[in-house]
């Protein structure tokens, strides 16, 4: 591994232990506990003692962000479809992927030992599963029905609410508070501990799925890994997203690796994880079908054909733009049902399973509808409800509420027929039918009632397969950076005040231009200049420039 890049990846690891040390006075510690005055940490949530924490975490943040994307324009220099080593210059080679994996590693595990960052989910998760060992049934009985300190802990705007999580992560829960009862620490470290298999799933998975359409897997790390929003949110959390990451991507690798019945059947306990899971399973049905017309090609004498499907773009083709809309041929009628049962039937058995194993039945759907007391301006029917409110403020006074109602049914329509119309449009081949897999959980995120930042991973996780444009990769870290500072660390948000979220957009629009353009800013020919070498700077300028240009880095 290159200097450099071992350098930016030290880096950010000093970041994430950085936010792990500045979440003590900025995040969100339990409430009613004495933990921060025992453990002498009182001190950093007060005062000069949380203007200093605060400091430490957002250098950290900042630190984090800068080697992420210094990472992501080394790995993407030369687009490669191996894991062989990929060089910004010819001395300095990128890290390995297995080099890659541990640092992957090391960026999160600061995350596991510090108090939850961004969401009081946690502490919910901890007071649902507290309602269930007490008797009740946390699909028909809120948190507000055990009164303790997890339930002191929580968002109290989902004290009176029921779970909406699926039985296998219920059950996990359960375990967690059977073993750790009430106390707040031990029952957050707990819940991390159980996701942590997402991760190593994930660093498993992503990898492989890259593979299969010559993407680059070292690629597929830095997208989803090594980004600062998911190691944050989801790590530092914890977001029982980690867990499904992991869960999902390991299910599509295998139906992707031609495991079609154990990668289905694993999509379907990523399901008994979250609802939102399903997304994937439908196109299963079109990898699936694929992969036989494949072997039936084979079979017919012309392996070349078949080869042909599971081959990547060429070199500078965005994958992500691949369309299908030929019907499946090749293959019989009856092989079409049966894949078409199997698909169906076999998720259905592994939630029925997890269902009947955990003796709630299928409470958890009176669950999903309280996302929309989340309101935020993340989703279409969100937006479009703020402008009527607005475009109707001089002539009358609109409440959001019953605007929102309106909209967000439409939207559900909308979204609905989209995702039957998206299943149906990519279903040439395997890569097809990721196309469609990404398109549809895109639509999800958009056109859902609410939206928050940890949801982005069900799209992070699918689009590993790609080669990514670099506008691409550059809308993705820019997204990901507003994420990070539109959500504060204390669960507040920001995104309704102004000069906070033009100072956000700001600094996440300088994040994306830097993925495009190496020192945008020309902040190194700066500094040469004010200490009296201008001829350094220009020299700085146009060295930098002609290497990138060389190295295809600087795109405009």
């Amino acid at each position: 591994m290159g200097g450099s890049a071992r350098l930016d990846l030290i880096v950010g690891a000093v970041g994430s232990v950085l936010v792990a040390i500045g979440a003590f006075g900025v995040a969100d510690i339990p409430r009613a506990h004495p933990v921060a005055a025992d453990a002498g940490f009182a001190w950093m949530s007060y005062g000069h003692g949380k203007t200093l924490s605060a400091t430490v975490f957002w250098l950290g943040v900042a630190a984090m962000v800068i080697a992420w994307i210094r990472l992501g324009r080394r790995l993407a220099v030369r687009p490669e479809r191996s894991d062989g080593p990929a060089t910004e210059h010819p001395t300095t080679p990128a890290p390995s992927l297995r080099a890659l994996r541990w640092w992957a590693l090391m960026w999160s595990v600061p995350m596991l030992v510090t108090v939850p960052i961004y969401s009081r989910d946690v502490y919910a998760y901890l007071a649902q599963a507290a309602v269930f060992r007490a008797g009740f049934d946390p699909y028909a009985d809120g948190p507000a029905h055990y009164p303790g300190p997890l339930l002191d802990s929580m968002a109290q705007v989902w004290a009176t609410t029921t779970a909406p999580y699926g039985p296998f992560f219920m059950a996990l829960t359960r375990g967690v508070v059977e073993v750790t009862g009430d106390h707040v620490i031990l029952g957050v470290i707990a819940v991390r501990l159980v996701m942590v298999p997402g991760l190593l799933l994930a660093l498993w998975a992503i990898p492989r799925i890259a593979r299969t359409f010559g993407a680059s897997a070292r690629m597929g790390l830095w997208l989803v890994l090594f980004n600062p929003m998911v190691v944050i949110h989801l790590v530092g959390g914890p977001h029982v997203e980690l867990l499904l990451l992991g869960v999902v991507v390991t299910g599509l690798a295998l139906v992707l690796g031609r495991r079609h019945v154990l990668g289905t059947a694993v999509l379907g306990l990523a399901v008994s994880i979250k609802v939102t899971a399903g997304i994937a399973i439908p196109f299963v049905v079109w990898i699936w079908l694929s992969h036989l017309r494949d072997q039936r090609t084979a079979a017919d004498g012309d392996p070349d054909a078949a080869a042909a499907a599971h081959a990547g773009p060429a070199d500078g083709q965005a994958a992500v733009g691949v369309a299908g809309g030929e019907k499946p041929t090749g293959i019989s009628t009856r092989t079409v049902v049966g894949v078409f049962a199997a698909v169906t039937l076999i998720p259905v058995a592994v939630f029925a399973v997890c269902t009947v194993a955990l003796g709630l039945g299928l409470g958890w759907l009176t669950g999903l509808g309280w996302a929309d007391r989340i309101i935020n301006w993340f989703t279409v029917p969100t937006v479009v409800a703020h402008a009527v409110t607005l475009i109707a403020a001089p002539f009358t006074a609109l409440n959001i509420q019953p605007v929102l109602s309106v909209t967000r049914l439409v939207a559900q329509v909308v979204l609905a027929v989209l995702l039957v119309w998206l299943w149906w449009r990519y279903r040439r081949d395997a890569r097809s039918a990721m196309v469609g897999m990404a398109w549809a959980m895109a639509a999800v995120l958009v056109l859902e009632p609410s939206t928050l930042p940890w949801y982005y991973t069900w799209l992070l996780g699918v689009l590993v397969a790609f080669t990514l444009p670099p506008r691409v990769r550059a809308l993705i870290v820019g997204v990901s950076t507003f994420m990070l500072i539109v959500f504060q660390p204390d669960d507040s948000i920001v995104f309704y005040k102004v000069p906070e979220t033009l100072l956000a957009l700001a600094l996440s629009v300088l994040a994306a231009w830097s993925v495009l353009r190496v020192d945008p800013l020309r902040l190194r020919r700066s500094v040469a200049w004010l200490w009296g070498s201008r001829a350094d700077a220009a020299g700085l300028g146009n060295e930098r420039d002609g290497s990138a240009a060389t190295e295809g880095v600087v795109k405009r």
